[in-house]
């Protein structure tokens, strides 16, 4: 049996993986919801007008500017 050599990907490609994964980062995939299905938009939709108004409004507004904000590294 003949062993074959990894394939090489381009620079680019390697930097993309190889720079955060000396910095100690993991690669995840993850499955999430389809924001274009319209059983998500109507979900969204019902929770926003739960929150439009409410106290906790601002909160949540806040938490999402200060994520959008984050620097980057």
């Amino acid at each position: 049996m003949t062993q074959t050599k990894p394939r090489e990907g381009s620079p680019k490609a390697l930097r993309y993986h190889r720079v955060p994964q000396r910095d100690g980062m993991k690669l995840v995939r993850l499955w999430v919801p389809d924001p274009s299905r319209p059983d998500f938009i109507e979900e969204a939709a019902r929770q926003a007008a739960i929150l439009r108004g409410a106290p906790e409004e601002a909160e949540a507004l806040n938490v999402i500017e200060t994520a959008f904000d984050w620097p980057e590294p």
